[in-house]
């Protein structure tokens, strides 16, 4: 036999239901807005292959990415987030665009040079551009920052890098939405068969590049919040076959791999949800 259940009961366990949902909703709300986006995750990874260089073998190189300064990301965090690289003493620093979030409006950019400048690693630091660094009239500005800061701005070139007698090719392209990627200027002009990184912003202009051995992007912020058993909420353009994380195209001797950096900052709402911010060391490995 069913029992009936009363009035009283009935209100009680809506109102506890409704209670819960508000302390549930409100504590997420408090999650994505001030812990997520403060907390940080160092992602190592290794990348083996037979085409690196022996007198490579083992070099670390770190990667960081979309820090939007201005409103929600400030010089204080970009000044401990440089500290936090510094201390893996990198052999190689990349940074993959989308440094201010708004150019035209923030008042410090000049301060922005000095923060920047204490990283060091003895086989060179290196950037390229992304939408936000073109946006608001900062495509000028973003270049005089970065070479201030002692950075090497790649815009659809690409340097050889030594290290003894060995060297590989470290590429950089310009991005598709507000720059000028030109595939031809990097493809086209390399000759032999180097082991080749390739920095884009966009991660998906791997499906349009020439031969790479491995390209490190950024510009998804991991869809920046995520739901659970959907995934990214937004994606941007250029992000969309490849959200965050390591990708492998192709295996084996040789492979060709993918890691789309989740960034440091937020853009258009001050908010992180499963995709915590990144810093992402990657170690090369000779294969043998």
């Amino acid at each position: 036999m069913i029992e009936k259940m009363s009035r009283r009961t009935f209100l009680k366990k809506v109102t506890a239901c409704l209670l819960g949902s508000i302390v549930i909703g409100f504590w997420g709300y408090v999650y994505a807005r001030y812990i997520e986006p403060n907390r940080l995750a160092i992602s190592a990874l290794s990348f083996e292959s037979e085409a690196v260089p022996l007198r490579f073998n083992g070099i670390k190189i770190v990667q960081f990415s979309d820090t939007h300064i201005g409103y929600h990301y400030s010089k204080r965090q970009l000044k401990k987030h440089v500290q936090i690289i510094q201390s893996y003493k990198p052999d190689l620093i990349v940074f993959t665009g989308d440094l201010i979030d708004k150019p035209n409006q923030y008042s410090r950019i000049h301060d922005l040079p000095s923060l920047l400048a204490p990283l060091s690693a003895p086989l060179g630091k290196y950037a390229v551009y992304g939408n936000h660094d073109h946006g608001g009239y900062g495509t000028d500005l973003y270049a005089e920052l970065m070479q201030k800061a002692g950075f090497s701005l790649l815009r659809n070139e690409f340097v050889k890098i030594k290290k003894g007698n060995d060297d590989i090719l470290l590429s950089g392209i310009d991005e598709p939405m507000l720059g000028r990627p030109d595939f031809t200027s990097i493809f086209n002009m390399i000759e032999d068969d180097p082991f080749h990184i390739f920095l884009s912003h966009a991660p998906d202009l791997a499906d349009l590049a020439g031969k790479f051995d491995l390209q490190l992007s950024g510009h998804s912020h991991g869809g920046q919040i995520q739901i659970p058993f959907f995934g990214a909420l937004i994606v941007p353009p250029y992000a969309e076959n490849y959200i965050e994380g390591r990708y492998d195209l192709i295996e084996g001797d040789r492979p060709t791999s993918i890691y789309v950096n989740r960034g440091l900052g937020t853009t258009r709402m001050p908010f992180r949800l499963l995709s915590t911010p990144e810093i992402s060391i990657i170690t090369l490995k000779r294969k043998t």
